[in-house]
């Protein structure tokens, strides 16, 4: 096989699958095995996430590349259909980027449950991070394809390894005990299930809505048979498929009112799946909105944006709120999470070329920034097994480095200059704000609350007298400083130079914008007296 016809899209998501297998069929004896098998694979994966990202090319013809299209179900019109914009390339880097530092973060997450079933009569390691693999394997075929059914599929299932990572490997460090531990992570787990399979039964009607009205499911059809006017779509029925799509994304996102079921999965998950579920795969919805409500439904886009913007600062402003009063640090940085999700959401829907732009790098750079806070969270929360704020205090003094790369990464979900979620932040409000300057005035508010609630988190818990719950903590081992590291360096990195994933995002970025049929507004300036 040619290295031009070399299926690399397919072999990246096909990677971490065989992985999750071969994970899961390690003896139960041999659970360090399982272990190294799980990261090989996750590095793999990153190898060949980084051949993509190489062989794509920004200034290449078409929305699409690296495309691949092969009959599925012929008698549904069901293509396994595959290609790759900037905005796509560049979510599947990120996924394949934070794997590895996932699987390593979480290398002893499972060993509880190992200590409690003593005759293994079955294999929580294995299942642990086969599961992860699993759900790797799914975002990328999502960030990946381009047939509306087949992202539906993935988009659904998805949703079944993160349910057990959820409800069967949850956090521990519980104020109630564990009986009480037990039941919330239950909760937590059937409640982001039934959210998103709400959201997902919705979605399923639009599919089939966008089938009976195009004849395909495939997303360059449509858009062709648009561009030359062969679509026939009445503008009521634009608008009710719009919402069905819309609405499952939204849940996934998660947007207000429907992200409830966020604060409760992220608490009750362990820190390497809350990364999981926050960094990677919630950016699917996020993703969705650019690649299929705006290029299906471009009029109806625009129709919806006054709402939509409308939402998306509640979400800023709210989660900001909620943040800010929280005494559990998970929860905090969950509610950070729905805060900066509707920066996106918003970037989105400016129809700006800065704004969509913003939209892409934030999440990227929330992903990156996120895993770096949540991920030493975690570590801080394992070596005092508690996640109540008020139970630490003066750590900085016993753990130094811990607290140092805890304030990198809190400094970066203000969006400090310099550090790579900033230039995200920026641009979202520039573009917000030359078309809607009142939607952009009023969500500068959540950067003043996100300073509050991050400078307050680390006072509380870093700063002032050593607590005796916390003398003798031990700081940041090799295998944690390899997980964080990389992390708070590529921060810096984007933040100083973020031109790399500029060059990648805005040609597609401007493609959307065609698409939906918008221009950036012209400043206007007041003709001089």
């Amino acid at each position: 096989m040619s290295a031009m016809s070399f299926p690399c899209l397919t072999v990246t998501a096909a990677l971490p699958a065989a992985g999750a297998i071969a994970t899961a069929a390690v003896p139960a004896a041999r659970r360090t095995a399982a272990k190294w098998t799980a990261l090989l694979f996750s590095v793999a994966t990153l190898v060949l996430a980084a051949l993509v990202v190489v062989r794509f090319d920004p200034g290449g013809p078409g929305p699409f590349q690296l495309t691949e299209s092969h009959t599925w179900i012929k008698d549904f019109g069901v293509g396994y259909d595959l290609g790759v914009d900037g905005i796509g390339v560049a979510l599947l880097a990120l996924t394949a980027l934070l794997i590895p530092f996932v699987i390593l973060a979480g290398w002893h997450d499972a060993d509880p449950l190992e200590a409690a079933e003593p005759n293994r009569r079955w294999r929580p390691t294995q299942g642990f991070f086969a599961l992860i693999l699993a759900v790797e394997a799914m975002v990328i075929l999502s960030f990946e394809a381009t047939d509306v059914f087949l992202f539906y599929l993935l988009f659904e299932a998805m949703l079944i390894p993160m349910y057990f990572l959820i409800g069967g490997f949850g956090d521990r460090a519980h104020a109630g005990g564990d009986e009480a531990a037990a039941t919330q992570r239950s909760y937590a787990a059937v409640k982001f299930l039934l959210y998103n399979l709400v959201g997902g039964l919705i979605m399923l009607a639009a599919v089939i809505g966008v089938y009976v009205v195009a004849g395909t499911f495939s997303l360059t059809d449509i858009a062709h048979l648009r561009a030359t006017g062969d679509l026939s779509m009445a503008t009521s029925t634009e608008r009710w498929l719009f919402l069905g799509f819309f609405f499952a994304f939204a849940v996934k996102a998660p947007l207000w009112p429907v992200h409830t079921w966020l604060p409760n999965a992220m608490g009750e998950a362990t820190a390497p799946v809350a990364v999981l579920i926050t960094a990677v795969v919630d950016k699917v919805g996020t993703f969705a909105m650019l690649r299929f409500c705006l290029q299906l439904f471009p009029e109806a886009s625009k129709w919806a944006t006054p709402v939509i913007l409308v939402l998306a600062l509640i979400s800023i402003v709210y989660g900001a709120l909620l943040a800010v009063g929280q005494r559990d640090i998970k929860r905090l940085i969950a509610y950070a999470s729905i805060s900066h999700f509707g920066f996106i959401i918003m970037g989105i829907f400016a129809m700006t070329s800065q704004g969509q732009s913003g939209a892409t790098l934030y999440m990227v750079n929330h992903g990156i920034s996120t895993a770096a806070l949540m991920l030493v969270a975690g570590f801080l929360i394992s070596r005092r097994g508690s996640r109540l704020i008020a139970d630490y205090g003066g750590v900085q003094k016993v753990a130094p480095v811990l607290a140092g790369t805890f304030l990198i990464g809190g400094l970066a979900t203000l969006s400090l200059p310099g550090l790579s979620p900033f230039v995200s932040e920026f641009l979202v409000l520039v573009g917000t704000f030359s078309r809607y300057p009142v939607i952009g005035i009023i969500a500068t508010v959540g950067i003043v609350l996100a300073a509050l609630y991050v400078l307050v988190l680390y006072q509380r818990t870093m700063t002032g007298p050593v607590k005796a719950t916390v003398q003798g903590m031990q700081d940041l081992k090799v295998r944690e400083l390899v997980v964080v590291a990389p992390l708070i360096a590529l921060l810096i990195f984007l933040g100083v130079y973020p031109k790399p994933l500029t060059d990648i995002v805005d040609p597609a970025v401007h493609q959307t914008m065609s698409q939906v049929d918008r221009t950036d507004p012209h400043p206007q300036l007041e003709a001089s007296r």
